[in-house]
Parts: C-alpha cells; sequence; structure tokens
C-alpha cells in the first residue's frame, strides 16, 4: 500500500495551492459582496481545472480523481465558493456527459465545457423533492421529436452563470423513476428563465438560483441515454458528486486548521504563545488526527472510483466523515482565534460558515448514512 503521491500528482496539488494564493486577495470582498469570481474561472480553465477529468480528446486535461480531489482541496482551503463552482461542473455536468453523452454531444457540448469557455450546472432538486431523484415534479412531455419542458428547479449551483443545464425531469409519470429522463437545455432557449440569486449564509460568491421552465422545447438529440435513463444517471452522478463535496470539505478544515495552528504560535497569553497551553494543545491534536483520517477516507473514495470498482459507499462516508469534521473544527478554529475568530479579517468565521453547507448539498448527513446502511447490509 503506497501512500505517497505521484510526481504528477504533486505538480497538480501545487498548481492549485499556487492558484489558490492568487484567490486570496479578494476572497473577504467576494464573500461580502456575494460577487461571482469569473476571473478566476476564467483562469480555472486556462489551468485546467475546469475539464481536470475529462480525456484530453475532449478538450480536458485527462487526469484522474485524485488529481481532481487534490486541487479541489487547495482550493477550498482558500475560498470555497470557487471550489464548489469547480466541483459541480466538473463532477455533476462534465462528467455524466463524457460517461453517458452521445458523440455528437461531447463535441458539441463537452469540449467547450472542459476548456473551460462554457459553464455548466447540474438541476435536480426541486421545491417539494429536494434531491430525491425518483420524485421529480418537473415534466418533460415526449413530442416525437421533441420534449416540451414545464417546472421548477431550486438550489441550482451555477444555476445564473452556467450555459448548459442538465436537467432531470419525469416523462413517464406512470413508470416512476424508471420514467425519468436527463436533458441538456441551453441558456436563452425559449421559455426558460432563471429566478433572483439566494441570499445564502456561506459559499456566498458561488451563485444558486431556481429556474423556471414555461414549455420550452427540447430536441430529442438533447437526452442522454436511453428513455427512463435519468434516474440512473442522477444517482451515478451523485456518486462522484459525494468525492467532490468530501474534497471540499477537506480544504475547508484544513484551510481553518491551517489558520488556528498559525495563530496559536503568534498570539501570546500570560508570556507564552497559546500554543503553549495544553487546552490549545489538545484542540490542535484533535483536529490534525481527524481532518487527517477525513484525507485518507477522501482519497481512498477518490482512488476506488479510479479503479473501476464500486465506490457509492466509499463516497458517502468520505462525503459523511469530511463535512462533519469540517463543521466541527472551523467552530475550534474561530474558539482557537477567541475574539478575533469573529472578525472577518482572519477568515476563519468565514470558513465556519461555508463549512455548513458541505452537511447538506449532495444529500444530508441522513442521507448518507442511509446509503452506506444499505452498503452494508446488502
Amino acid at each position: 500500500m503506497n501512500f505517497e503521491l505521484s510526481e504528477e500528482h504533486k505538480m497538480i496539488q501545487q498548481a492549485a495551492r499556487e492558484f489558490a494564493q492568487e484567490l486570496k486577495a479578494g476572497v473577504i470582498a467576494r464573500d461580502e459582496e456575494a460577487k461571482f469570481p469569473f476571473d478566476f474561472v476564467k483562469k480555472m480553465g486556462e489551468l485546467g481545472f475546469m475539464g481536470i477529468m475529462t480525456p484530453e480528446e475532449y478538450g480536458g486535461a485527462g487526469m484522474d480523481t485524485l488529481a481532481y480531489v487534490l486541487a479541489l482541496e487547495e482550493i477550498a482551503k482558500i475560498d470555497a465558493s470557487a471550489a464548489v463552482i469547480m466541483s459541480a461542473h466538473n463532477s455533476l455536468v462534465l462528467w455524466g456527459l463524457n460517461e453517458y453523452g452521445s458523440e455528437e454531444q461531447k463535441r458539441k457540448y463537452l469540449v467547450p465545457l472542459a476548456q473551460g469557455q462554457k459553464l455548466g450546472a447540474f438541476a435536480l432538486s426541486e421545491p417539494e423533492a429536494g434531491s430525491d431523484a425518483s420524485s421529480q415534479h418537473t415534466l418533460a412531455e415526449d413530442k416525437g421529436d421533441h420534449y416540451v419542458l414545464n417546472g421548477t428547479k431550486n438550489w441550482i449551483t451555477n444555476g445564473g452563470n452556467a450555459d448548459i443545464y442538465l436537467v432531470i425531469a419525469q416523462t413517464n409519470p406512470e413508470l416512476g423513476h424508471k420514467g425519468i429522463n436527463v436533458l441538456i437545455v441551453e441558456k436563452g432557449t425559449p421559455g426558460f428563465t432563471i429566478g433572483p440569486k439566494e441570499n445564502k449564509l456561506g459559499i456566498r460568491s458561488s451563485d444558486t438560483h431556481s429556474l423556471m421552465f414555461s414549455d420550452v422545447i427540447v430536441p430529442k438529440e438533447n437526452r442522454i441515454g436511453e428513455d427512463g435513463f435519468g434516474f440512473k444517471f442522477a444517482m451515478k452522478t451523485l456518486d462522484g458528486g459525494r468525492i467532490g463535496i468530501a474534497a471540499q470539505a477537506l480544504g475547508i478544515a484544513a484551510g481553518a486548521y491551517d489558520l488556528a495552528l498559525a495563530y496559536s504560535q503568534e498570539r501570546k497569553t500570560f508570556g507564552k504563545p497559546i500554543s503553549n497551553h495544553q487546552a490549545i494543545q489538545f484542540k490542535l491534536a484533535d483536529m490534525e488526527v481527524e481532518i487527517e483520517a477525513a484525507r485518507l477516507l477522501t482519497y481512498k473514495a477518490a482512488w476506488t472510483k479510479d479503479q473501476g470498482l464500486p465506490y457509492g459507499k466509499e463516497a458517502a462516508m468520505a462525503k459523511l466523515h469530511t463535512s462533519e469534521v469540517a463543521m466541527k473544527h472551523t467552530v475550534e478554529a474561530v474558539q482557537i482565534h477567541g475574539g478575533y475568530g469573529y472578525v472577518k479579517e482572519y477568515h476563519v468565521e468565514r470558513l465556519m460558515r461555508d463549512a455548513k453547507i458541505t452537511q447538506i448539498y449532495e444529500g444530508t448527513s441522513e442521507i448518507q448514512r442511509l446509503v452506506i446502511a444499505r452498503e452494508i447490509l446488502k
């Protein structure tokens, strides 16, 4: 068993680390203003991060899942909003298109997405169904050579700035989850409107919107896979998405730990750095242990996927544990900073706010436990 990263993986990690330092300069202002990082998303495209797992023949970097996780972790340490933009684009849009799209769909949509020329969004969640892919109220009525799409999606990451949307919709309600399809919808299609931007607690410079579809005409060639494939597509995509969420949570936790460790060695009380006090040492030790455990779970999930093995349980375990570690230890980082932890310029309060969403999206912690339990009890 080899825990050493390859030279190629180290290069990706270092490139992401250097890019993350560029993100740091304006991260507080972007958070306060809920400002989408357009220039940095473009730069991520130029660096290959926006198509990191997509094969080179379709405009991507041709890297594996572990490389993706390494890059996400470094970016999330500094700016979780940039990380979630990259994650939703890669995990939820590009991977599914590459895995299940037709050659024509790949050439038309995957190539510009992987090159960072266009941005993608995955539209599954609904006002009533949440992330329950089997309970879709958005309808795609089959009209022979096209579908007529009606319904509403909400909590859509990249919802306002995306160019290409993968929309999960019900075509044959009488078939339940076997009647669901996934359709490629382009921004600007008549009848497709984007709702106001959500004013969120965390990851504020990523954009989250509701999407409304009113008699939207979608050509039949924009359906991914055979009729009724949408539910399977969503389940497979969410498994990979959970690895991306775990990497984001890992980066948030590790970033908070780095800040807390540095502060503990600078801040003095009773004539010595607070890191000399046993109470702080215990906190730092617990953070180190639990973050490293989360890292190993996340890297293993990525490795398992790269080996072509079933990875649903591993992804759920990584997402569950790492998101809980992120929430717990960003709170501890604020505590170690004391009053300064409540001040924006020290960054840890933002990381604490960013951490909470990792316990919610791609399925709550309770859903992850159900996924894990079902695998255990098979």
